[in-house]
């Protein structure tokens, strides 16, 4: 009976497989979609877009006087909102005369294949509030993350890998929240890699028995336990979802160590990314393994920088960050260009919210979430463009504000998703990313 049962289920797994090889594990957009992947790398603390990419000429003129317009009325620290200019200059670049600070070489050497938009704003000037609001569209409920509902509704390219992968993630600020399914079946939330372990690999992906027939077979064994439990219970998302991604630990052990290995790539392509050399070594081995990672399959690919909350010391802070960013962000962006990636795949940049340009202390910048700087490429935004702006002094959104549920709707209509119509039924209601809101940025796609 056990050899038959074995068997039997060893054949309807096969089956499963074929079918699945057959159809693809993606799925078809129902929209004409211009962006195939996504990669999104996030700032983790609110770097100073006020200093990197939106110069205010009266903010120098006025500074150390006081804010002459009304301060929010919600702030995150107590200030005197006593003005502060920059530290450093920032230069029109390009064709395109976006304006990027000289802390930047790089990513000002591309700002041609870029699109700026210096009017994001959001509703949580705290760090957990607003990082859950970028990532899931709500800062005050538990919401699917942006990455498990692409991956929801496109699935992966790759039978063998996530649709969602996240590297080196924030364990605070939300945490896993910000890369979690929610209440989408488990097997549509991010894979970790890295992050507080700082160790850069999927946890556990080692195989422990190097017999991959024997353990085939105890995983063929398992399934049919579970598939069992399975018909009893009826429909149970969670242990369907559990069957999923054993078989999909399984495969991933065999594709994903190649996938992460970035050895065998030429020294000019680890020089582009600055993954040869501090201090851009780290987060150029990771821009990169993000590339391997879009390029192989993966449909959304996040990589966290951090920590840009410069309360204090925002000069030395900001000056240190930035050398570590700059050159693997604009590798990035150029690598993909060059290997004919970029117009499918869309590169977004950005924090949970920017600084004021006011100061906290002598040389700090407090939290401002109703004024900001992100920058997208390819996936069918348009280059060489600055959209929307901040007022004289950097700190509100003026004109053409964009919020985060734009932001979201932007990207899915890119992904050939319609944001209103994308939803998924949970306790009674149906709900979206950009919840009961956003609107497409027309403006900034091509």
């Amino acid at each position: 009976m056990l050899q038959r049962s074995g068997t039997g289920f060893g054949a309807l797994a096969l089956q499963a497989m074929l079918a699945r090889e057959a159809a693809g594990s993606s799925k078809a957009p129902p929209l004409p979609g211009t962006a195939k992947r996504v990669i999104f790398l996030f700032m983790h603390g609110g770097p100073s877009t006020v200093d990197l990419f939106d110069p205010k000429p009266l903010l120098t003129r006025d500074s150390g006087k006081p804010f002459p317009l009304k301060a929010p009325r919600i702030t995150s620290h107590k200030s005197k909102n006593l003005l502060l200019k920059s530290p450093w200059s920032c230069q029109p670049r390009g064709e395109s005369g976006a304006q990027v600070c000289d802390l930047l070489p790089n990513i000002a050497s591309i700002a041609d294949d870029l699109c700026f938009v210096r009017s994001m704003n959001c509703s949580n000037s705290r760090h957990g509030g607003a990082l859950l609001e970028l990532h899931t569209g709500s800062d005050t409920f538990t919401r699917p993350s942006m990455g498990s509902w692409i991956n929801y509704g496109l699935g992966s390219e790759n039978e063998n890998l996530p649709g969602f992968i996240t590297i080196n993630p924030s364990g605070s600020h939300g945490g896993a929240g910000a890369w979690s399914s929610a209440f989408l079946p488990a097997k549509y939330s991010g894979t970790r890699i890295g992050g507080k372990s700082g160790e850069m690999k999927v946890p556990f992906i080692d195989n422990p028995l190097h017999d991959r027939g024997k353990q085939r077979k105890e995983l063929d064994l398992l399934a049919s336990f579970n598939r069992d439990h399975l018909a009893q219970r009826g429909a149970d998302s969670e242990l369907e979802s559990r069957i999923a991604s054993y078989e999909l630990a399984f495969k991933m052990q065999m594709e994903v160590p190649g996938v992460q290995d970035i050895s065998s790539e030429p020294a000019h392509i680890k020089k582009l990314y600055g993954a040869d050399i501090d201090p851009t070594k780290s987060f150029g081995e990771q821009c990169l393994m993000a590339r391997r990672f879009s390029e192989a399959g993966v449909r959304f690919v996040q990589v966290t920088h951090r920590y840009w909350d410069s309360h204090g010391n925002l000069k030395k802070e900001h000056e240190k960050l930035s050398a570590e960013m700059d050159k693997p962000v604009a590798g990035l962006v150029s690598d993909l260009k060059q290997r004919g990636l970029l117009d499918e795949t869309l590169v977004l940049w950005g924090g949970e919210f920017g600084r004021t340009p006011t100061a906290q202390g002598n040389d700090g910048r407090d939290h401002n979430p109703h004024g900001f700087t992100m920058f997208m490429a390819g996936g069918g935004i348009k280059p060489g463009t600055v959209y929307g702006s901040t007022d004289d002094y950097g700190y509100y959104a003026k004109d053409k504000p964009v919020h985060f549920h734009d932001l979201h709707a932007t990207i899915l209509h890119l992904m050939g998703i319609d944001h209103e119509e994308f939803t998924y039924r949970y306790a009674g209601r149906n709900f979206r990313l950009t919840d009961v809101a956003g609107k497409v940025v027309n403006g900034i796609i091509a």
